[in-house]
């Protein structure tokens, strides 16, 4: 049972006129959160009002400049470097443009136009990008190419994907989760398909946002063990729950928002046949919903197959996978004005 504050809030997604914005919190101590210079390979490494600082910036990146027209160089005369061994449709666009709309130059790099790990090593390869960028980001197999970098790296390095780690996806989900409900603490998310990287995120950012976690994957499939002990850990010292099962319609249960992802992601074709057998029984679709909380959601980081969500929970209302792709662009835009400039968000959060 939502509490009446909630409800509240909730009643704002389906009042066009009402801006959320209108119902905010005052500033607090995220004020002092500084992210000059730091890296984001996980945000295991972030805490609770870290993570609350970049979804506070990437709004108001988005207020101002999406809805107020305000042009804000705030990255002029800096560079990224964007590394991609792994192609991508989401997070190349939203890293592009997104550096580019704030004055910035962003160059993007595959396997075949640079040397990374074969010509190069990954240690050179980070000091030379070092003299010549302000930003790595890096989109990789092994997210140890990713600690290679950031260890001989003199600027900032984020993981645009890893086999471990997603965070950057994270922060879009949540923020659009954050824009649709009013606020994110008390909000159940449940996880119903792979235990991939992007649930991993999820592990290691749900807690510190009072966020309670309900996960399903198929046995052999779970996530990392290691990752569900600190998650468990994380639930603990922040308050909230956290589930693991291997049915999807028990993870379901009383949620607020039902999340998926590719059950074959790249560099697994050919374990295809296989695992669309061991997945079977956990394509989300109204049935799913039926036991979730009313006011269900649902989530998914793109691009969908059909065998892992249907059309008619995909291209429902309840779909806010659109806006979640969409909120890529803010969200990497707040990261990177984070570890960047010394912004000062100019607008007042949204509740957590």
């Amino acid at each position: 049972m939502f509490s009446v504050k909630k409800s509240f809030f909730c009643v704002l997604k389906i009042l066009p006129n009402i801006s959320v914005r209108n119902f905010c919190t005052g500033h607090t101590a995220l004020d002092k959160v500084n992210l000059m210079g730091r890296s984001l390979l996980t945000l295991r490494d972030f805490g609770s009002d870290e993570i609350k600082r970049l979804l506070w910036i990437s709004r108001d990146l988005k207020h101002r400049i999406k809805h107020e027209g305000q042009y804000l160089p705030l990255l002029q005369g800096k560079s990224i470097a964007m590394i991609f061994e792994k192609r991508s449709t989401r997070t190349r666009m939203s890293t592009e443009t997104g550096f580019a709309l704030l004055g910035g130059h962003p160059c993007f790099l595959t396997s075949q136009d640079i040397h990374l790990g074969t010509n190069e090593s990954t240690t050179d390869t980070a000091r030379v990008l070092s003299g010549l960028t302000d930003l790595i980001l890096a989109r990789v197999y092994s997210h140890s190419t990713l600690e290679e970098l950031q260890k001989d790296s003199s600027v900032p390095v984020i993981n645009g994907l890893s086999d471990l780690y997603h965070p950057i996806q994270i922060l879009a989900d949540f923020l659009t989760l954050q824009e649709h409900y009013g606020c994110l603490s008390g909000l159940t998310v449940s996880w119903i398909g792979d235990g991939n990287n992007v649930l991993h995120s999820f592990m290691m950012t749900a807690a510190k946002l009072g966020v309670h976690l309900r996960v399903a994957t198929p046995k052999g499939y779970e996530p990392d063990g290691g990752i569900v002990q600190e998650a468990k850990i994380l639930s603990k010292q922040f308050g909230t729950q956290l589930f693991l099962t291997s049915d999807p319609m028990e993870a379901a249960h009383g949620s607020n928002v039902l999340v998926t992802d590719t059950w074959v992601s790249m560099g697994q074709e050919e374990e295809k046949v296989q695992r669309l057998k061991d997945f079977h029984g956990y394509q989300i679709t109204m049935q799913t919903g039926a036991v979730a909380s009313p006011d269900w959601t649902f989530l998914h980081c793109l691009p969908r197959k059909q065998e892992e969500v249907d059309d008619q929970v995909f291209y429902s209302p309840r779909s806010l996978v659109f806006l979640e792709a969409e909120n890529r662009k803010w969200t990497i835009m707040g990261l990177m004005v984070a570890l960047l400039t010394d912004y000062k968000p100019k607008m007042p959060m949204l509740k957590f």
